[in-house]
């Protein structure tokens, strides 16, 4: 099956015979590749403000948008980009104008680079780095340099404090997130996203569940998905922008289109830790496909594997918006002893539990523990729900 990259090849070699030089063709390639992501991160941020709108809206029993656009106000979010784009666009009178200016811009190119190495289906890869999964951590952790950037040039003591708050948060819970992605690699032996997927086809589990890492490492993708919220600010970790506390956070001073690219760059955050949970745990694009009438088995697999990447990472996606409409905010301090005191201690304990395992060749191990770690959360969170039932009937 043509892959990406031989596309691009072929492309090279046809602008070569023209005498067109490699600078030339490089910056096309590029422009191309940035344009297409940046088109789909648009389209994909406003279906899912809206999506989160009436996800919120059905929790709540309410309507949410109906009227803008008909169907259940499907272009509300097009017109509130609109309304955005014609905003005036204010800078405060104290601020650090090059600073305030290119703050939103660092956090959405680290968001937009992370999308390089995403493997959307089979072939459908811009570049499959051999570093593919540290790169994608270590290029979206660079948008914590433009949070800071944002709330020290606003010059606004609650700026500075969402900021601060922003980039502890951030340095916490990165930790025990890259520790807990060590497992799925122990397991596939490689850090390339493409060999990632490609290691989750072969053979199965107990010979009944599918090849995905997500069921040795079922702790291993609880810590991560928890980490993935708090790295997106979604509650219950959105402490960064506690309006209550801070007016919006490190963004307050920001309107217009400057706001709207922090607000376009949550979203694309969101996409993008859901891409390697996906892509991680979850088999990537990976899953049942048949051939398409008047298409070749190459091209029909790779239109499934596309739309099975694509529901699984917006699966996940419904889940952090389900978890932000139903979980009350905790405090900073609670926030802070959860990652250090619980979820660092239980993903390196994953790790040392996984190469024990793996040297000891005994891999069923893993989907043995996964199993009992589940059976004891579900029976805590239950007899936990019974004792606060028990003591709202005593207070009644």
């Amino acid at each position: 099956m043509m892959t990406f990259a031989d596309l691009v090849q072929s492309f090279y070699a046809f602008t070569t015979s023209w005498g067109i030089p490699y600078l030339v063709f490089a910056l096309v390639v590029m422009t191309i590749q940035v344009g297409v992501v940046i088109g789909y991160i648009a389209v994909a941020a406003m279906f899912l403000i809206w999506w989160e709108r009436k996800i919120s809206a059905h929790i709540q029993v309410r309507f949410g948008p109906m009227r803008v656009g008909g169907w259940h106000g499907w272009a509300q979010s097009i017109a509130d980009g609109i309304k955005l784009l014609l905003k005036e666009d204010i800078i405060p009178a104290g601020a650090d104008r090059v600073v305030f200016v290119l703050a939103p811009m660092v956090v959405f190119a680290s968001s937009l680079a992370a999308y390089v190495t995403i493997p959307w289906g089979p072939g459908l890869i811009v570049r499959d780095l051999n570093i593919g999964i540290l790169y994608m951590v270590s290029i979206s952790s660079l948008a914590v340099v433009g949070i800071i950037m944002a709330g020290w040039s606003s010059n606004n003591k609650y700026s500075v404090l969402g900021a601060i708050r922003s980039a502890a948060q951030a340095v916490s819970y990165e930790v025990p997130m890259v520790v807990a992605l060590l497992g799925p690699v122990m397991l596939a032996g490689t850090m390339s996203m493409g060999k990632l997927v490609e290691a989750q086809a072969r053979g199965s589990w107990l010979g009944i569940l599918p090849g995905w890492f997500v069921f040795p490492q079922i702790l291993a993708f609880l810590i991560y998905f928890i980490c993935a919220l708090a790295e997106c600010n979604r509650l219950p970790f959105d402490i960064p922008e506690a309006e209550s506390e801070l007016v919006a956070g490190f963004h307050v001073e920001y309107s217009g289109m400057r706001f709207a690219i922090f607000f376009l760059a949550e979203y694309a955050n969101m996409f993008t830790v859901s891409a390697i949970a996906t892509t991680l745990f979850l088999g990537g694009w990976h899953g049942w496909w048949v051939r398409l009438p008047g298409l070749s088995p190459e091209l029909s697999q790779g239109l499934f594997g596309l739309a099975w990447f694509q529901g699984k990472c917006y699966f996940l996606i419904f889940v952090m918006m389900w978890l932000r409409w139903t979980l009350a905010r905790i405090r900073v301090d609670q926030l802070m002893d959860f990652s250090w005191k619980v979820l660092l201690p239980l993903s390196f304990a994953n790790l040392v539990i996984t190469g024990w395992v793996l040297v000891a060749g005994r891999q069923v191990l893993l989907i043995v523990l996964g199993i009992l770690l589940v059976l004891a959360l579900a029976i805590g969170l239950a007899v936990r729900g019974r004792g606060r039932a028990a003591a709202g009937v005593v207070r009644g």
